[in-house]
């Protein structure tokens, strides 16, 4: 039984290997990359390495080959998804793959947020795609407003767009030991899991948490999400980046980064990672 991953060397791909080499015997797993030197760890572990890219499907048929479970880690290029997500598919049906497992957005059908739609198109391919597939539905990271924490102390304030809106984040980490439990279990396709952490908050309650544990006053100022996607810019992000991320906090308040379900700590058997320990760890690198 194989197990291939996509995307392992990036931030979720290299925790799911993690995970996976618990309980999976390197033999047995293969790490898809773009860049085989980035790999040499898992390579020192015995892990098979295949070299692909999304972008240059001539590339997917050759790494696929073999693989009897796949996790297809979502592209991080935003605008291109849904052609390389295909491209991925078509190998992955050419290898008679028997599990592919995706991973998506919470509540990817309806969600209002505009990452939204490259994950409805993607799920929409595996549908049409007639592999047995189960999908991850992952809520949003816990880093990412974590990154955020070193500005907020030097401005005294956290900025967003999320209103009240209320956010059930949770660690990669939580997301990885989640996708690794799927491609170790049994009977998982057709499954469709909808992933968010234990506890939810919003950024005033986020901001509370980090005066409370730096020690400092950092209060949540809460702005039309086009004035924080240009504040973003001004603070060296990307633009596409600066758009998804103020895009993001505009979904959050109308509820999109928002589940009470409890299924990412029932898949994982273990209550997902508080964001108190997150902040935490944050500030004892920040302070």
């Amino acid at each position: 039984m194989m197990i291939t991953v996509t995307g392992a060397t990036g931030q979720l791909g290299r925790l799911v290997m993690t995970e996976l080499l618990h309980t999976v015997p390197a033999s047995a797993l293969t790490a898809v990359v773009r860049n085989l030197e980035k790999a040499s760890e898992l390579a020192a572990l015995g892990v098979n390495l295949r070299q692909a890219d999304y972008s240059r499907p001539e590339t997917l048929k050759a790494a696929l080959q073999g693989t009897d479970k796949l996790l297809l880690i979502s592209s991080s290029e935003v605008g291109q998804r849904i052609q390389q997500h295909g491209a991925v598919i078509d190998a992955a049906r050419g290898a008679g793959v028997s599990l592919l497992a995706y991973t998506s957005l919470l509540r990817a059908d309806t969600s209002p947020l505009g990452l939204g739609e490259e994950h409805r198109a993607t799920e929409a391919l595996l549908r049409e795609s007639g592999l047995p597939v189960v999908l991850l539905r992952n809520g949003w990271y816990s880093e990412n407003y974590a990154a955020g924490i070193p500005a907020a102390l030097a401005h005294g304030a956290l900025t967003g767009s999320a209103g009240n809106g209320r956010i059930a984040s949770a660690t990669r980490a939580d997301f990885a030991a989640a996708a690794a439990a799927v491609l170790t279990g049994e009977n998982q396709a057709g499954k469709v899991y909808e992933l968010a952490g234990d506890e939810a908050y919003t950024l005033t309650e986020l901001a509370a948490l980090i005066s409370r544990l730096s020690g400092k006053t950092i209060g949540y100022h809460d702005v039309p999400w086009q004035q924080y996607k240009a504040l973003l810019e001004q603070a060296g992000l990307p633009e596409p980046i600066a758009a998804l991320l103020a895009d993001s906090d505009a979904g959050a308040a109308k509820g999109g980064l928002y589940d009470d379900g409890h299924r990412l700590s029932s898949l994982i058997g273990r209550p997902t990672t508080p964001i108190a320990d997150v902040v935490a760890q944050t500030l004892a690198s920040a302070l």
